[in-house]
Order: C-alpha cells, then sequence, then structure tokens
C-alpha cells in the first residue's frame, strides 16, 4: 500500500495527463509571443526572476508561440506591443490555450516555467516591461 500522497496541483486546470484547451478569462488570462520574441522574452523573464516567473507554456508546432498565464481579467490592463496579444475575456472574441500536463507525453505542448504555489501566475507589469524593453 502506497502511503505517499500525491502532490497538490497548483491550479486545478492543469489536467492530469496530455494537455486541455481552457477557456482565457475564465481560470487565467494569456498573452501571446510568437517565436523568437516568445522565447527571448520567458528568457528574459525566467532569468530576473531566477527561475520562479509563474506558468508559462511553450507551442513546438505552427506559431512556435509562447503563452504566458496572468491571472483572470489582468491581461487588459496593459497596453502590449511588440506582437503581444492579450487573450482574455474582454467581449471581442473567445480564446482558448492549450494547457499541459505538469508530467508525461505533452507534445507539442511544454511548460517553459511551472506555476508554483509562491507563483501561481506571471506578474503581468513585469512581463509588460519585458516585451516592451525586448521588443524594442
Amino acid at each position: 500500500m502506497n502511503l505517499e500522497t500525491p502532490p497538490t496541483l497548483v491550479h486545478p486546470w492543469i489536467p492530469t495527463y496530455g494537455h486541455a484547451l481552457r477557456h482565457t478569462g475564465v481560470h487565467f488570462d494569456a498573452i501571446r509571443v510568437p517565436g523568437t520574441l516568445g522565447d527571448q522574452v520567458a528568457y528574459e523573464i525566467l532569468q530576473f526572476t531566477d527561475f520562479r516567473a509563474g506558468p508559462i507554456v511553450r507551442e513546438a508546432v505552427g506559431g512556435r508561440n509562447m503563452y504566458f498565464l496572468l491571472r483572470a481579467g489582468t491581461a487588459a490592463l496593459h497596453v502590449w506591443r511588440g506582437g503581444a496579444r492579450a487573450l482574455g475575456r474582454d467581449g471581442r472574441g473567445v480564446a482558448f490555450v492549450g494547457v499541459p500536463a505538469l508530467d508525461g507525453n505533452t507534445w507539442p505542448l511544454s511548460w517553459q516555467s511551472r506555476p508554483t504555489g509562491e507563483v501561481p501566475f506571471v506578474e503581468g507589469e513585469l512581463l509588460r516591461q519585458v516585451v516592451d524593453r525586448v521588443a524594442g
């Protein structure tokens, strides 16, 4: 008999295995940053936060986007430049973001940075500053 307690999930919207689409604006807002710009923004914010940036999802196919997950309702509080796009519940449309499980085969999605109890979401103002600086 295994008496170990399974690890507590930081968020109930993270699937147990594989990946799942989640409606933005419900559990989180997302900032989508495309391609190499997304890679550079993720690198910079991870360096600045000592690798505790909050949830960042990497897409391995298509636009190779990076999705920075913010607390629901906060993406619209900032002006996003340089190709970054806010995805939330703003009345202009419906958006979904793929969320990978914490372990196992989740291709084509993966965690560039995982959510933690201490940092459950990416901090919006910090992300905006990094996007502005990297995008020039």
